[in-house]
């Protein structure tokens, strides 16, 4: 049975792309290049990503801000207008419903963008929680999105806007409108990849000639089409989390190393009496990266173990993303262990398909873009 198909489906498959079902979605993995030289590409170029599957949503009215606050970890309500803001909508018992990032435009309007996986829910968590406080619309169906993300990211994108340095002068995590190649976009500098770049929404009909206008400018400069293979690398290097793998309604924002995104101070919100009382009490368990110099590859459910303790009381943490580094040399990984084990520069031994494999605990990310 085919999937849901992004206004891009089309462009992708004439790119030559390799489509996979994605949680319903008819996605591109790769592009005939390969994952590795789209990663590469990123890096040293830039690249474009179709993430139109994901979810969009308005919330508006007099008590916006009010109901935004409530929802939310980190203090979007307090952000000035223009500003965009990574945050976590986390139940009472302080597990994570999404991860996402609020735009907001003014204290009466807020824009929204939530994970492919996890629209319905989202939006049955928000009207369930604040939908008598607030307008909340649904415009997943009809928005586009199109990420462009590398050092050449910024000015190819400035270049098509009208190259006057509109967008180019704009700050990390600010959005604006603008006319791209001709087509109205919301203009984010926001990503997942750890490159600086831009994530532009528009409307679906207007998708596929905004995708082909980066794709014509940007194929002199080395740009590429990127698929999810190339996303989850790019994103895992950032050491940036992946809900379902490393975050879900059983871990808290504080254990996935996010307490910067809390603001306990704002007032109160959803989650906040438990994450005060786990901060109190301790963490009983935290998210570290890892690297392995062996050629072993840790995949997301393999467990970290301590032959040192009894059989049955061996297994510590459990693996939640895991993949072999293109930028940066090893295999890296993510896990949940205990916080005494997340120590950097420990060693954590994993159990690889029956293979003990020794990984050492890095300290922040694994790969940093140099920002000069």
């Amino acid at each position: 049975m085919p999937g849901q198909r992004t206004p891009l489906y089309d462009a992708h498959k004439a790119l030559g792309a390799r489509m996979i079902d994605f949680g319903g979605w008819d996605m591109p993995v790769s592009y005939p290049a390969g994952t590795i030289k789209e990663h590469k590409a990123v890096r040293e170029s830039a690249g474009l990503f179709d993430v139109s599957h994901m979810g969009e949503a308005w919330l508006r009215g007099p008590r916006a801000t009010e109901a935004v606050q409530r929802l939310t970890t980190n203090d979007v309500g307090g952000a000035a207008a223009g500003k965009a803001v990574y945050t976590l909508l986390c139940r009472p018992d302080g597990g994570i419903v999404d991860d996402c990032i609020f735009y907001k435009r003014s204290a009466t309007e807020y824009f929204v963008i939530l994970n492919a996986s996890n629209i319905a829910k989202d939006l049955a968590w928000m009207r369930e929680q604040v939908g008598g406080m607030v307008d909340l619309e649904d415009v997943s169906a009809a928005t586009a999105l199109v990420a462009v993300q590398g050092p050449r990211a910024v000015a190819l994108v400035d270049n098509l806007a009208g190259g006057r340095g509109d967008l180019s002068q704009m700050a990390s995590f600010t959005f604006a409108e603008a006319t791209v190649a001709g087509v109205a976009c919301m203009a984010a500098r926001t990503g997942y990849t750890g490159e600086d770049g831009f994530e532009l929404a528009c409307a679906n009909d207007d998708a596929p000639r905004l995708w082909a206008a980066l794709v014509e400018a940007g194929a002199p400069v080395g740009v590429l089409a990127c698929g999810l293979g190339a996303r989850d690398s790019l994103r895992l290097e950032a050491r940036l989390p992946l809900y379902g793998n490393d975050l879900d309604d059983t871990t808290s924002p504080l254990e996935a190393g996010l307490g910067w995104a809390v603001k306990l101070d704002k007032g109160d919100f959803l989650g906040r009496d438990a994450l005060v009382r786990q901060k109190a009490e301790g963490l009983r368990r935290t998210l570290a990266g890892f690297r392995i110099d062996d050629r072993a590859i840790a995949r997301h459910g393999y467990s970290v173990v301590d032959r040192a303790r009894p059989d049955g009381e061996q297994v510590i943490g459990t693996v939640t993303s895991g993949g072999p580094g293109i930028s940066v040399p090893g295999s890296i990984g993510l896990a949940y262990v205990p916080p005494p084990a997340a120590a950097p520069g420990a060693t954590l031994t994993i159990d690889c398909r029956g293979k003990d494999i020794a990984a050492t605990v890095v300290k922040g990310k694994f790969y940093a873009r140099n920002k000069n």
